[in-house]
């Protein structure tokens, strides 16, 4: 019975902690910068990927977003100019996603907001 309420405890600590990042991070990137969490987490994806464009699928497994819930992200992106989407050639089905320019410098502007806030939260203890 402890083991079990200690694995509850432990589950309801993580829970807490990343909402606690997660909505520090929405407030701070959403007023400095107009970017979502989620958005700024698909570009940072892209960035981070060091290649031209990604699958959908791929982006989709990598994050906690579902199929619908990335695809309305990559909506509010492209509409910004900040990813492009492209239809795979081999497989009509896949929907490529590419970081334009406008994209790369949004999200290096966003980078430092994104960093100082997991900083705060998740630095060490001294």
């Amino acid at each position: 019975m402890k083991a079990e309420a200690a694995l509850v405890g432990r589950w309801r600590e993580l829970a807490t902690c990343y909402n606690a990042v997660a909505c520090a991070l929405d407030r701070a990137l959403q007023d400095a910068h107009g970017l979502s969490m989620s958005e700024y987490e698909t570009l940072d994806r892209l960035v981070d990927a060091n290649c031209e464009k990604r699958r959908m699928q791929e982006i989709a497994a990598a994050m906690y977003l579902s199929q619908s819930a990335l695809s309305r992200t990559v909506a509010r992106l492209e509409k910004h100019g900040y990813v492009q989407r492209g239809l795979c050639e081999a497989d009509r089905r896949g929907v490529f996603v590419e970081i334009t320019d406008a994209g790369r410098r949004c999200h290096a502007d966003a980078r430092e907001t994104h960093l100082r806030i997991l900083a705060e939260h998740l630095a060490p203890a001294p």
